[in-house]
């Protein structure tokens, strides 16, 4: 995010829970990148108002936070942002979709991690012709209570057969070829994905639409 705030011009300073004194935590039982996005960005905005909503575990007694909040950001109202993204495969229906964190272990089995989440979807794609994949970022930006946006945006690719690591990806980006770049997600430069990515073209519109680029 802050690699993408410095390629918009965006009038405003990121801040996250950790510089102000605590984490949080939410329950994202939404079947929807909206959905999931919605309850991480509202429930953050609760505990910063001193209404805290079920589902929410905060590391500190919530309500502290409103006063952590006004005493490291001196008094300001800071807006909240947020957002859920993921892949969608086409040729799976587009799973995983909001399950990609949790691809091949959403009963709760043991988590995969990034290379064994790659593996089982390059397994699982096999003798699949469709390759199209796009990925997913939705992200909600609450000014106030009466006030709030949300946008999704997608970017597209192609799975491919093994993996391409590369020094800037996470996630899927190894296995995610992009035919306009001649090069995996992984392998784009930093400062190229914070222009053209999903989550950055999502930034871009949320901020757009709060007035502050």
């Amino acid at each position: 995010m802050e690699g993408i705030l410095r390629h918009i011009d965006a009038r405003v300073r990121l801040v996250q829970p950790a510089d102000l004194g605590f984490s949080f935590d939410v329950d994202e039982s939404a079947g929807t990148f909206s959905g999931n996005s919605a309850i991480k960005a509202w429930g953050l905005h609760g505990l910063i108002n001193g209404d805290t909503a079920a589902g929410v575990a905060c590391s500190v007694d919530p309500q502290r936070v409103p006063d952590l909040v006004r005493d490291r950001l001196e008094g300001k109202t800071p807006m909240v942002v947020a957002d859920d993204s993921g892949i969608c495969v086409h040729a799976l229906d587009n799973r995983p979709g909001v399950l990609s964190a949790r691809f091949g272990s959403e009963d709760g089995g043991p988590d995969l991690g990034d290379e064994g989440r790659n593996d089982l979807l390059l397994e699982t794609l096999t003798g699949f012709d469709d390759r199209g994949a796009h990925y997913v970022c939705n992200m909600t930006l609450i000014v106030d209570r009466e006030r709030w946006v949300q946008v999704e945006e997608t970017w597209h690719g192609v799975i491919l057969p093994e993996r391409h690591p590369g020094s800037t990806g996470f996630g899927y980006d190894p296995i995610v070829w992009l035919p306009d770049y001649d090069c995996s997600v992984a392998q784009l430069p930093q400062e190229q994905k914070d222009r053209v990515s999903h989550r950055a073209k999502a930034a871009r519109g949320v901020l757009a639409a709060a007035g502050v680029v």
